[in-house]
């Protein structure tokens, strides 16, 4: 039986420079970082109020295909690809204090019918979805 997500990956451009925004920027904490046969490395961050959820940040390469590899990496630099979606507990506070550090946002926190959302982007590109939920039905879409 499947009792929960353990570890999700996220394509970074570099690793030593996407883990110190996770921990530094975000707030995570490190989980685990090694080298495994043929130089592959092996990073985890975890949010520290999910510590069983591990963020896997890796390059693009193997097992890929080069051309799969270079089309993630294409991915990246254009800022097109989803990372995380991040429950926050007060949306625009969050983007205060991220932009204070430094943090892109692609858009800045609007209402949604779900709750307030704001999207940035992390130091690789990837898109990091904040969101402040709110009770909602499928009404409310209308």
């Amino acid at each position: 039986m499947i009792t929960n997500i353990s570890l999700t990956s996220v394509y970074v451009q570099d690793i030593d420079a996407a883990k110190k925004f996770y921990l530094e920027v975000l707030g995570f904490v490190e989980g685990t970082d090694l080298t495994l046969g043929e130089g592959y490395r092996w990073c985890t961050v975890k949010h520290p109020s999910q510590p069983e959820l591990e963020v896997h940040l890796t390059v693009p390469g193997p097992p890929y295909s080069p051309q799969t590899a270079e089309a993630i990496r294409r991915s990246l630099n254009e800022g097109g690809m989803f990372a995380l979606g991040l429950r926050v507990d007060d949306c625009r506070r969050t983007y205060q204090e991220l932009s204070a550090k430094g943090v892109e946002f692609i858009n800045t926190p609007e209402d949604r019918p779900y709750g307030v959302e704001a999207v940035a982007r992390d130091n690789s590109g990837n898109w990091l979805v904040l969101v402040e939920p709110r009770e909602f039905t499928p009404d409310d879409f209308g």
